[in-house]
C-alpha cells in the first residue's frame, strides 16, 4: 500500500519566479509611479525654476532682457558665492506698489464669482443629463463638449458680436421692446463673468456629471419614504455625495480663470485689472521679465499652496476616518 501510494504522482509545484523576473515586476511597478512624476518633472519643476531664476534677475537692456543669476558655466565655487548674493529685490517690489495687489484681488474676486455662476449653472445641466434615460447620454455629453471643436477665440469674439451696444442681444431686445436703449455690456466685469461662465462651463459639468451619474438614487426614495421633501432630500443626500464633483469643477474652472487674459482683454476692456493682463504688459510693453516672473511665481503659490493644503487635510481626514 505505501508503494503504490509512493508511485502516485505529485502535483507539479509552481516554479520560483527566477531573479530576472522579479526585477522585471518590480521595475514595472516603478515604471507606472516613475512616468507622473517625471511629467511633473519636466512640464511644471523645471519651468518653475527657470521662471523662478528669472524672478531673481535684475532688468537688463540685452536678449533676454535680464541678467542671469546662479549659473555654472564659472565653477560650482561661484555657483555658491552667486547664491549667497541673491536678492529679493523683485518680490520686495511687488508689496510696495498697489497695482500687483490689487490685481490678484481682482483675479481671484471675478474668478470666485464666474466659479460661483458656473457652478449655478452646471449643476441643473449635470444633474438632467444624470438623470436622463441612458440612450441619451452620450448624445447629451458630445454637446456638452461640441464647443471644443471651435477655437476658443471665436467664440470670444462671438461673444464680443453678442454683447456689444449693436450687437444681436441688443437688437433682439429692442425689437422685442423689452428695452429702449441699448445695454451696456462690453467692457465691464458682467461681459467678463459671461464669457468664463461660457468658456469653461463645460469644465464644471463633466466633474459633476461623473459623481452625480455614479451615485444610487435609490437613496433619494428611501429618504422620500421616510417623510423629506424632494428638497431636503436634494441637500441631504444628493449634494453631499456630488461634493467630489463640485470640488473637482470647481477647481477646473477658478484655477485658470485667475489667469485669464483672452477674455478680459477682449471683453473687459483696457480698464479691467487682472494678474494675467498685467503679466502681459510686464513681459511684452514693459519687456521686464524679472518683475513679471515674480508676479507668475507668487500667483502660482497663491493657487498651488491652497489646493495642497486642501489635499493634505482630505487625506488626514479619511486616515483618521478609517
Amino acid at each position: 500500500m505505501a508503494e503504490a501510494t509512493a508511485s502516485l504522482p505529485t502535483a507539479a509545484q509552481p516554479a520560483a519566479p527566477s531573479f530576472a523576473d522579479r526585477m522585471v515586476q518590480a521595475l514595472t511597478s516603478r515604471l507606472v509611479i516613475i512616468v507622473p512624476y517625471l511629467w511633473l518633472l519636466l512640464f511644471f519643476l523645471i519651468p518653475f525654476v527657470i521662471v523662478f531664476r528669472i524672478s531673481l534677475s535684475q532688468t537688463a537692456i540685452a536678449m533676454p532682457p535680464y541678467t542671469p543669476v546662479f549659473s555654472l558655466q564659472d565653477g560650482l565655487a561661484a555657483f555658491f558665492d552667486q547664491l549667497r548674493e541673491l536678492n529679493f529685490d523683485n518680490y520686495v517690489w511687488l508689496t510696495e506698489d498697489p497695482l500687483y495687489f490689487n490685481a490678484y484681488v481682482s483675479s481671484l474676486w471675478i474668478a470666485a464669482v464666474s466659479t460661483f455662476f458656473a457652478l449655478l449653472v452646471g449643476y441643473p445641466v449635470a444633474y438632467g443629463m444624470a438623470r436622463a434615460p441612458a440612450a441619451w447620454r452620450p448624445t447629451l455629453l458630445m454637446l456638452v463638449i461640441l464647443p471644443f471643436w471651435t477655437s476658443f477665440l471665436i467664440r470670444v469674439y462671438a461673444w464680443m458680436g453678442i454683447l456689444k451696444p449693436e450687437g444681436l442681444l441688443n437688437q433682439l431686445l429692442l425689437g422685442l421692446n423689452i428695452i429702449d436703449t441699448p445695454l451696456i455690456i462690453m467692457n465691464t466685469h458682467t461681459a467678463i463673468f459671461i464669457g468664463i461662465v461660457y468658456s469653461y462651463l463645460p469644465f464644471m459639468i463633466l466633474p459633476l456629471y461623473s459623481a452625480l451619474e455614479k451615485m444610487d438614487y435609490s437613496l433619494i426614495e428611501a429618504a422620500q419614504d421616510l417623510g423629506c421633501t424632494p428638497i431636503s432630500a436634494f441637500w441631504k443626500i444628493t449634494f453631499p455625495l456630488s461634493l467630489p464633483g463640485v470640488i473637482a469643477g470647481c477647481m477646473l474652472v477658478f484655477i485658470p480663470a485667475v489667469g485669464e487674459f483672452v477674455i478680459p482683454d477682449l471683453l473687459g476692456g483696457s480698464q479691467t485689472l487682472m494678474i494675467g493682463k498685467t503679466l502681459w504688459n510686464e513681459f511684452f510693453a514693459n519687456r521686464d521679465w524679472p518683475v513679471s516672473s515674480a508676479v507668475a511665481v507668487i500667483l502660482l503659490l497663491l493657487l498651488i499652496v491652497p489646493i495642497m493644503i486642501f489635499q493634505f487635510a482630505q487625506a488626514r481626514a479619511q486616515e483618521q476616518g478609517r
